[in-house]
């Protein structure tokens, strides 16, 4: 076998279809697009459009408000806290910020705001620097003889 003598398997490739070519080829005329009209151009597209008659996305009423102010935090619970210092995976000597906590794998690279939350149980005494905390995980890391520091109130 030489370079020159390769070729494809019978049927690997499939011709193009010739359109236009006359009324016994199935495909003359139109071109198998139907008939005239803004179909048959190219670069159609009508999704959504139902003939005239009122299309389904306005036919449905509009729900909800998206609130422009609204703040996405990563949310971390004591309780998460708690399970990453009984792996060894958080020290509880130093204090925990948002750098420790992402080392930890407990919340995203450097994206959104850290709110502490209170579910399950914190044993450990920390100090832990959060953007924002609820009552109750402020009062279960006291209760444990630990620390919450929040920024400053602007």
């Amino acid at each position: 076998m030489k370079l020159n003598e390769i070729r494809d398997n019978d049927g690997a490739r499939r011709g193009k279809k010739r359109l236009g070519r006359g009324i016994g080829s199935g495909l003359g005329k139109t071109s198998g697009r139907g008939v005239k009209g803004q179909k048959a151009r190219t670069g159609v597209s009508i999704n959504g459009f139902e003939g005239g008659q009122m299309p389904l996305h306005r036919r449905l009423p509009k729900r909800g408000f998206k609130n422009p102010f609204r703040v996405e935090m990563q949310i971390v619970n004591v309780g998460a806290i708690q399970n990453a210092i009984d792996h060894g995976r958080l020290a509880v000597d130093a204090p925990i910020d948002g750098a420790v906590l992402e080392a930890a794998g407990l919340v995203r690279e450097g994206a959104a705001p850290i709110r502490l939350l209170a579910k399950g149980s914190l044993t450990a005494k920390l100090t832990i620097i959060v953007q924002d905390a609820s009552d109750a995980a402020k009062a279960a890391v006291e209760q444990a003889g630990g620390t919450v520091t929040l920024p400053a109130a602007e």
